[in-house]
């Protein structure tokens, strides 16, 4: 099948409400650009450099998204024209969010990483330090970025149990920050073999790339 038609065949899956974040990591400008004349808007990569070099490249009304985990000494590269940022784990790297923002004079839109895997790999915040973050008087201070939701990786296992508990988690925890913080709006959970469910248990945001552009290669 075609990129075009792996595309038409998952956004027809998808409710409304939820949407379809591109994974196009290690992908060509070509394969983007079918996935683009397909109507795809929104674009995920977790290289800044590669992100950047596509963002050259490519037409400007593209959404970028960056889902991998985030350097702070790399957020200058992106700054300028980043639509989200998935991988926030620290108050350290909103700030520096904050501060490249602020030199180009724009507002960068943010997800807090949350821990939800079992995994010591995956990345991201505990539950209590996300919720002082958000109550905190330095993150008040912070003009130039909007916090507008959570992202989280469910552990890499067959077992569909564990997976579900995994995003109910980060449900849950959406669910009380949202009390704190009430413009957030953003549930970024599920990829590829996954985000049916993630879907089913409220993910509003979906990261999709090898059931779109084929197997990566790493070579």
């Amino acid at each position: 099948m075609s990129i075009k038609q792996n595309l038409n065949q998952i956004q027809a899956t998808l409710p409304k409400h939820v949407t379809l974040v591109a994974v196009s990591k290690t992908k060509p400008v070509s394969d983007l650009m079918e996935a683009y004349n397909a109507g795809q808007r929104i674009f995920g990569e977790n290289k800044i450099q590669e992100m950047a070099d596509k963002y050259q490249e490519m037409p400007k009304d593209i959404k970028w998204h960056l889902i991998g985990h985030v350097q702070t000494n790399k957020v200058k590269y992106m700054a300028e024209f980043v639509d989200l940022i998935h991988g926030v784990e620290s108050f350290k790297l909103l700030k520096e969010i904050n501060k490249q923002a602020k030199k180009h004079e724009r507002s960068i839109d943010c997800l807090l990483q949350i821990k939800i895997a079992s995994e010591d790999s995956k990345f991201g915040m505990s539950i209590p330090d996300a919720t002082s973050l958000l109550k905190s008087e330095e993150f008040s201070a912070l003009t130039n970025i909007n916090v507008i939701g959570v992202m989280g990786m469910a552990t890499f296992t067959e077992d569909q149990n564990q997976i579900k508990q995994e995003f109910d988690l980060l449900k849950t925890t959406f669910d009380s920050l949202q009390k704190l913080h009430p413009s957030l709006k953003t549930i970024s959970m599920g990829m590829s073999g996954d985000y049916q469910l993630a879907i089913d248990c409220g993910s509003t945001m979906v990261r999709v790339g090898s059931s779109i552009f084929g197997a990566r290669n790493y070579n």
